[in-house]
């Protein structure tokens, strides 16, 4: 297990620490609410002394219907919100509710205990915890994506986790989206993150506000969940219909191109690929995923490789779906190959 500095010198390599606004919490979680009655809630990527997600849940604990919230951070946070005193070790908090009738978290009302080692989730200590939590909501680092997706699936656990889009084409994510065992929230698009004062100056997205706090923005950020929501059985109206010349055939899948999700023909049953922003309109009761052309997720759909004799490019052909216009190969970015039920 590595090190607590190891860890953060890392993430400070990575970029990986973005911070998570009240408002964006607010807005995908009150899709959620039934969700939550009677459940122990864990943020185990999130110092409470700061974290927007522990004030979430802290102050709505009574009118969520919680039963408990647990939350780790790391050691050597430099923020004492509730005048913690500062250590070189980590800490997780535990809150129980409101005890003394004013419906404010108080220091005195929230459990503070030392962790033995840095609060890392992948630590023995923090899986203990893991256990004892019904659903666990946070911001994992991006760049520990899969691994933190992989212990909540190990550990059986409901989940609300922001995340990079990317992250749909990774092999492991995709695959539990495909078997309808992960599936996107409400929220998905540009979201502004406060980001540690060490971060360098961005050409774009990037401000410093009136108080000095560093920001970023980010276009490409969902939210992803094991929790049934309304959205996701939304039935997506199609009006357009199918023709060869607007829905051309991949030159190596045998699937046509649709270049947005609202161009989805209404009359082709055959395989179509379609971008991956599709998931943000997907109902499982509509339509069925069976690929992507990304990587290695092709699920013995595609009908072509490419070679040297091709294209002096073929490895990055053969890494995507491809138009043939002509002799020009044109390779696309990332589609799901989706068939209507």
């Amino acid at each position: 297990m590595a090190g607590n500095k190891s860890l953060q010198a890392a993430n400070k390599a990575k970029k990986d620490e973005f911070y998570t606004q009240l408002v964006d919490i607010e807005n995908e979680l009150r899709h959620y609410t039934e969700h939550f009655r009677g459940k122990t809630v864990l943020c185990n990527c999130d110092d409470p002394r700061v974290s927007n997600f522990f004030h979430y849940f802290a102050y709505n604990f009574e009118r969520l219907g919680l039963k408990r919230l647990i939350t780790t951070c790391y050691k050597n946070q430099d923020v004492d919100l509730f005048s913690l005193n500062e250590s070189d070790k980590a800490v997780y908090l535990v809150y129980d509710g409101d005890k003394n009738g004013n419906y404010i978290p108080d220091p005195e009302e929230i459990g503070i205990k030392e962790l033995k080692g840095d609060g890392d989730f992948r630590s023995h200590e923090c899986i203990h915890l893991l256990k004892q939590a019904d659903i666990v909501v946070t911001n994992p680092p991006f760049s520990l994506f899969r691994e933190y997706v992989a212990q909540l699936v190990k550990y059986d656990k409901k989940f609300i986790i922001v995340g990079n889009q990317n992250a749909i084409t990774y092999k492991e994510i995709f695959s539990l989206l495909k078997e309808n065992k992960m599936w996107l929230g409400f929220k998905s698009g540009d979201m502004a993150f406060r980001v540690p004062e060490y971060y360098e100056p961005k050409a774009t997205r990037y401000w410093v506000d009136d108080n000095g706090k560093k920001w970023r923005s980010l276009g490409n950020i969902c939210w992803f969940t094991n929790l049934d929501h309304a959205k996701r059985h939304e039935e997506l109206i199609l009006y357009k219909r199918y023709n060869e010349e607007e829905y051309p055939k991949y030159d190596n899948y045998d699937a046509i191109n649709v270049n947005k999700t609202s161009d989805i023909p209404c009359d082709y049953d055959g395989v179509m690929g379609v971008p991956i922003t599709f998931l943000d309109k997907y109902n499982p009761e509509q339509f069925e995923i069976l690929g992507i052309t990304d990587r290695q997720n092709t699920s013995g759909l595609r009908i072509k490789k490419y070679t040297k004799d091709d294209d002096s490019k073929f490895n990055d052909l053969n890494a995507r779906s491809v138009l043939k216009i002509g002799s020009v190969y044109k390779p696309l970015y990332a589609r799901l190959l989706i068939k209507r039920k």
